[in-house]
């Protein structure tokens, strides 16, 4: 394995778009990675996945003895550290997994154990009550903090609390790692379980794991989860070591692919919908808008999430322009920090986009959202007609004038077809007599 000789430095590229810089200064090797800095460790006994895999797993683990990922520091404001927690890639749905070790998804809130308290992803405290945290070890733990399957909101809304509330009664610290060890996966596992051994911590559980079979029994286990309600399985390839960061060595399996965007507008609503929230319009990092107009309840239509938060939208695939097809809105991320936008403006509420035109509220392409209104008053009839197009799908409202009327969606293979699809049908009403309105501005 190569190595870095004293005084000097290298580039190593991670999961960053820029390289990340490894040095050796008298022995002291350093990353300028956020796992590598946001350590309690002394300098001389950090390492990250970047510095094991330019010198070896070997070469690090002789260098520091026990590799602890986490610790995180006080900061001056009270808030900790980010901790470097170990985050799953996406299945690809052809990689081998017999002998993998498989787990629930959990729909919960990811809580990082520091031997004392509960801290985010992102280094927030979590203020739980004394007597739910009685009996949990001073060793580093990650977990989730999880009432029920489909219950991720009322969840953030304890957790969230800073009152020590009695609701944490409903609640579990589900442990599934232990990153301060530098043993295999089924070692951590151990260790999790010998640390809650004997329920000395009322409030806190070992995630049970057990071997995949391959294919046919991950999807079987998937279709089960589903059932009950849950989002997905886990994946952990035998003996992986714990790293910060993204890794192929812990996947998440689900029907559909999910994401996080940023609400930059709020489309007005039509129909059953009008005078409230139509869709939320959103943009991914790389700057990417498009729109989300369905999974939304009739409360978050009146009270949508407000412009500038961050929310988990569910998709099928990208187009190949990169647009996510079917997007269906799941819930608001209040536990995800603000997403990173390409573009180099000053103020971090403006979204740089690939656009040349400027962001605006309610501002979609046309290949994104396309809404077209039309009427026919004669004799005894009064009837409206609406086409909306969003991504691959095509909406038709229609009824009497004065009524909401009834609704149909037609899902199509891609955008393309689906603006066809629909140019087809507005030809066949004009051709009845149906004439366009024009929406005032």
């Amino acid at each position: 394995m190569p190595d870095i000789p004293d005084g000097q430095s290298v580039e190593f590229q991670g999961s960053a778009a820029k390289p990340y810089v490894l040095k050796n200064v008298g022995g002291v090797y350093s990353c300028s990675c956020p796992a590598w800095r946001n350590q309690s460790l002394g300098i001389e006994r950090r390492t990250c996945k970047h510095l094991r895999k330019y010198r070896g797993e070997a070469a690090e683990a002789e260098r520091v003895g026990s590799i602890a990922v986490t610790k995180p520091l006080p900061a001056a404001n009270g808030k900790a550290e980010s901790p470097g927690l170990l985050l799953a890639e996406s299945w690809d749905g052809q990689s081998a997994v017999d002998g993998w070790l498989l787990s629930e998804k959990l729909d919960g809130v990811r809580a990082y154990w520091d031997g004392g308290r509960f801290i985010s992803r992102n280094g927030n405290r979590f203020y739980a009550p004394s007597w739910f945290v009685a009996g949990l070890p001073e060793i580093p733990l990650d977990g989730e903090l999880w009432l029920a399957r489909k219950s991720f909101q009322r969840t953030v809304s304890i957790v969230r609390r800073q009152d020590e509330s009695p609701l944490w009664s409903g609640l579990k610290y589900v442990v599934f790692d232990a990153p301060a060890s530098n043993a295999g996966f089924e070692e951590r596992v151990k260790v999790v379980r010998d640390a809650l051994a004997g329920d000395k911590a009322e409030f806190a559980v070992a995630l049970p794991h057990f071997v995949c079979r391959g294919p046919d029994h991950l999807q079987m286990e998937l279709d089960r989860i589903i059932e009950l309600g849950g989002e997905g399985v886990m994946l952990r390839q035998p003996g992986s070591r714990y790293e910060a960061g993204r890794s192929s060595t812990l996947l998440k399996v689900k029907r559909f692919q999910d994401a996080e965007a940023r609400v930059i507008g709020h489309q007005p609503g039509t129909g059953r919908h009008k005078g409230r929230l139509g869709a939320l319009a959103v943009v991914l990092p790389d700057g990417t808008e498009f729109a989300v107009g369905t999974g939304l309840s009739d409360q978050e239509r009146e009270s949508p999430p407000p412009i500038g938060s961050v929310i988990t939208f569910r998709y099928q695939e990208l187009s190949d322009g990169g647009v996510p097809r079917f997007p269906s809105y799941v819930r608001i991320r209040p536990d995800v920090g603000a997403l990173p936008l390409v573009g180099n403006s000053s103020d971090p509420a403006v979204p740089r986009t690939k656009s040349k035109k400027p962001t605006t509220a309610f501002s979609i392409t046309k290949e994104q959202a396309m809404f077209r209104r039309f009427e026919f008053v004669g004799g005894n009839s009064a009837k409206f007609w609406e086409i909306r197009v969003a991504g691959a799908d095509v909406t038709v409202r229609y009824g009497r004038l004065g009524t909401d009327g009834q609704c149909q969606t037609k899902t199509l293979p891609d955008a393309a077809a689906a603006t066809k699809h629909a140019e087809k049908l507005i030809a066949q009403k004009t051709g009845k007599g149906y004439a366009e309105v024009t929406r005032a501005a």
